[in-house]
């Protein structure tokens, strides 16, 4: 029988793959994160294949890793998300664009009114992927030594968010007029001056935007901490949850729908999207292969700064033979990342040299195998109360994208997992995603 509820998928394609050995495999484009016609060619790709979104991470700075490391990354160089999406939305006509900007190291306004730009350029396709910046130079790129401490982050990005969406909200959705007879381009009774004065923004309005097609840009959040799990069940539409077991999701799921009702706030208007990395294959034995190439190309070099970055502390320090040290210190980078991977060496009993080769590559939440096996375990997630979709990580581009598009989409579309056409033109029709009404000018 054909699942009542069909999935949204997102693509995660800043970096293009998660996978630190990607850029090497054979036949990859090793140039794929900043080459404007591979990424073109990707976009159309999910577009053709009806994905809900092309989903750019971002950082304000160079991964803070060793060189002998950081010279082994393809994710050095990558192109401005609000540059490059505007270029794609000239190349699509469906799919959703949704980039990353931090509420730590910008301020309401400049988000405010690029995002805005973005949803009038594609027409209603925007998302906004909120993040509080977990990187240390990234501080030290906007003139601080460190982060702001973890919870002093998430009570700036609450803030930031609501000036951004007042901001959304300075026009009434016919506010502009354009009567040239009168000689009047909008009517200042559907104009809204913000004048927000808070703990940390002062921003006067309005917005120099018309209010976005969608009302507001899809908003979207993947902190996976207590902090991250509450902000997005308050202000998110989409979350985007760590990988993990199907047990770790189902509970997740049910905690962040819970505080999203608690919030006052429908569940169904929070879609949960666990990232997945998808490895396809002709057979189960052939998915395994191309893994174990993929992860052949980690050097221990790049394996043992991951696992620095992830604990946010020195890790090539460790003894990499013995286990994992009981006391790592804490530090005010990611609180989710730092215990996913302190979960995992326990869990698994594994060295330092065994945690980092596994985060070297990528330790998330992985589905591999046979076009019908993968579909079998996205169904089994969408029916058991782990997921609304995922947001999906190709092993290397442009063949592990090309498989799923041309091998799993029509076998989910065959068990009515998939949409076989687009419900409308912007991301929220999409996405079943209500429009949000105007703050200021209700009705």
């Amino acid at each position: 029988m054909p699942s009542p509820r069909r999935l949204r998928l997102g693509a995660f394609m800043r970096p293009v793959s998660i996978h630190t050995a990607a850029w090497r495999y054979p036949g990859a484009f090793p140039d794929a994160n900043f080459n404007l016609d591979h990424l073109v060619r990707f976009a159309r790709t999910l577009e053709a294949a009806r994905f809900d979104a092309f989903f750019m991470a971002d950082h304000q700075a160079v991964l803070n890793m060793p060189i002998q490391a950081l010279k082994r990354s393809a994710t050095t160089t990558s192109f401005d998300p609000l540059t490059l999406l505007p270029a794609l939305a000239m190349v699509t006509e469906r799919l959703g664009l949704i980039a990353t900007a931090s509420s730590t190291y910008n301020e309401p306004w400049h988000v405010a009114r690029k995002f805005a730009s973005l949803d009038h350029i594609s027409q209603g396709r925007a998302g906004w992927n909120v993040v509080t910046s977990g990187n240390p130079n990234e501080a030290m790129n906007f003139g601080r030594e460190e982060h702001w401490e973890h919870a002093a982050r998430y009570r700036r990005a609450h803030e930031f968010i609501d000036v951004v969406k007042g901001l959304w909200d300075s026009w009434a959705d016919d506010a502009f007029i354009r009567d040239v007879e009168s000689g009047t381009y909008f009517d200042p009774d559907k104009m809204h001056v913000l004048d927000h004065k808070g703990e940390h923004f002062s921003v006067r309005g309005p917005l120099n935007v018309a209010r976005p097609i969608q009302g507001h840009p899809v908003i979207v959040q993947a902190g996976a901490s207590d902090d991250g799990r509450q902000l997005a069940a308050e202000t998110a539409e989409v979350i985007f949850a760590a990988g993990g077991t199907i047990e770790i999701a189902r509970a997740f799921y049910a905690d962040v729908k819970a505080r999203t009702e608690k919030a006052g706030r429908d569940p169904a208007h929070l879609l949960v999207l666990p990232g997945a990395f998808v490895i396809v294959g002709e057979s189960e034995e052939e998915a395994r292969e191309k893994r174990a190439i993929l992860d052949s190309g980690v050097h221990y070099d790049s394996a043992v700064a991951s696992l620095s970055v992830a604990l946010g502390t020195d890790a090539s320090v460790f003894d990499p033979d013995a286990p994992l040290p009981e006391d790592i210190p804490e530090t005010n980078a990611s609180k989710s990342g730092r215990e996913r991977a302190i979960g995992l060496a326990r869990r698994e009993n594994l060295t330092v040299r065994q945690l980092a080769q596994r985060l070297g590559g990528y330790a998330g939440a992985a589905m591999a195998g046979t076009p019908a096996r993968i579909a079998d375990e996205m169904q089994e997630w969408l029916e058991t109360g782990a997921c609304d979709g995922f947001n999906l990580m190709f092993p290397y581009l442009p063949g592990g994208l090309d498989d799923f598009a041309s091998k799993v989409i029509p076998e989910l579309q065959r068990r009515g997992l998939h949409r076989t056409e687009y419900e409308g033109r912007t991301l929220r029709d999409n996405l079943g995603l209500p429009r949000p009404g105007n703050r200021f000018f209700p009705g």
